[in-house]
């Protein structure tokens, strides 16, 4: 059999995003996914008894990442340092976001992905306390207002990759600009 080849994780995991963008999470298939590696189908079955298995187990993949970004993030020494990091690091693939909606679709068919989908858990809590850390530290370097909840402060910057770039400013200058009014708010200063 010519379709016989081996490929590698990485391969593998950078077809699952190209494929979920191109056809959204009902019509990722074992099928196309075979076509665009140039293998069986029987060579991804090796490995995965579906795609919700795969899918998650590349869910965890892509939030061990991030979480892995955001440690290196929490190792700078100021919090201008993090905070322009942090702003860096969420807008340098705006298609994650769109991933992970897709991976809340993913049901618990099997034991595979009911551990996928706590480690998944897990990852989050691991975020969730780096990014409060990243909060206190503004607080106490005085950047954020203490009064905030912290919650509030992670939803504002979090939701800004959910802002239409209608006008397609260049990225940079756009993550600058929202960078702006976090820091600075909406009204000129009187």
């Amino acid at each position: 059999m010519a379709r016989e080849r081996k490929f590698t994780k990485e391969e593998l995991y950078h077809a699952v995003k190209h494929l979920l963008l191109k056809h959204g999470y009902e019509g990722f298939t074992f099928t196309v996914l075979a076509s665009y590696l140039d293998v069986s189908r029987a060579a991804i079955y090796k490995y995965y008894e579906n795609k919700e298995e795969l899918i998650s187990e590349y869910m965890v993949y892509e939030l061990e990442k991030f979480l892995n970004d955001m440690k290196a993030i929490g190792e700078k020494k100021t919090f201008q340092e993090q905070f322009d990091a942090l702003f860096d690091m969420i807008f340098a693939d705006l298609s994650l976001y769109e991933i992970r909606t897709m991976g809340m679709q993913i049901p618990i068919i099997n034991k595979k992905i009911k551990m996928n989908k706590q480690k998944i858990s897990g990852i989050i809590v691991e975020l969730y306390s780096s990014l409060q850390q990243f909060v206190e530290l503004g607080k106490k370097e005085q950047a954020f207002k203490e009064e905030l909840p912290n919650n509030l402060i992670l939803g504002m910057i979090f939701e800004t990759v959910n802002i239409p770039n209608q006008n397609n400013i260049p990225l940079p200058d756009w993550v600058e600009m929202i960078k702006g009014v976090i820091c600075h708010g909406l009204f000129k200063n009187n």
